[in-house]
């Protein structure tokens, strides 16, 4: 019997129609990527799913392989309404990352094919702007297949974004750690300071460029 909750406490949890069908109409789901980063813009996506057509194995893109994602995302791009929303590493700076992510939100909702009657929103906040009424899901990747779909979308699309930016700035090891801090990135920092892609409203950022300030006045 222990054996059995261990199994169960450590497998994906498996989305469900639940939510949607609760609401009913025409859902999306709207799901961020990259709000931790130190470098790179925030990526939202939204999703309207055609359950006829929807692929198998949807779940919370964090318990999913790259190469899983990608062929999800795929398959997705095929078959169902989708929206992408971009904030900027300007707009991060400027409005801060929770505000920035709404936006991203905001606008993958407005660049769907066709508008949905409500929004379900991984989190617990959603944006004040969507073209209909939105109920906030905390851990909704987990939870709704639309939500799920689009954590996929938003997590896929900013992998080869952060891919890209690697090609023109290769000492940060993007196309590996996608911006997030760690060392290889903190290394690329130190003997190569910021760009233009990194988040300056970030603490270690804004550290680092006080640091660099201060030894310029030396």
């Amino acid at each position: 019997m222990c054996l059995t909750k261990i199994i169960i406490d450590i497998m994906p949890i498996e989305p469900t129609f639940e939510l949607e069908d609760e609401f009913g109409g025409v859902v999306a789901g709207i799901d961020e990527a990259g709000r931790g980063p130190w470098a790179g813009p925030v990526v939202a996506s939204a999703v309207i799913l055609d359950r006829e057509t929807m692929p198998m194995g949807l779940r919370d893109s964090k318990t999913l392989s790259e190469k899983k994602r990608r062929l999800l995302s795929e398959a997705l791009w095929q078959s169902a309404q989708i929206g992408v929303g971009i904030a900027s590493v300007e707009e991060i700076d400027r409005l801060n990352i929770g505000r920035a992510t709404m936006l991203a939100m905001t606008r993958a909702a407005a660049n769907l094919p066709a508008p949905p009657t409500l929004c379900l929103i991984d989190g617990k906040i959603s944006p004040h702007h969507l073209p209909c009424p939105a109920y906030a899901v905390v851990k909704g990747d987990s939870k709704s297949y639309s939500i799920a779909a689009a954590s996929i979308v938003a997590k896929v699309v900013r992998d080869r974004m952060m891919r890209e930016l690697a090609v023109e700035f290769p000492h940060y090891a993007w196309e590996k750690n996608k911006g997030y801090g760690v060392e290889e990135h903190r290394a690329g920092l130190e003997k190569y300071g910021v760009t233009i892609h990194h988040r300056r409203s970030f603490a270690p950022i804004h550290k680092l460029l006080q640091a660099q300030n201060n030894d310029s006045l030396c």
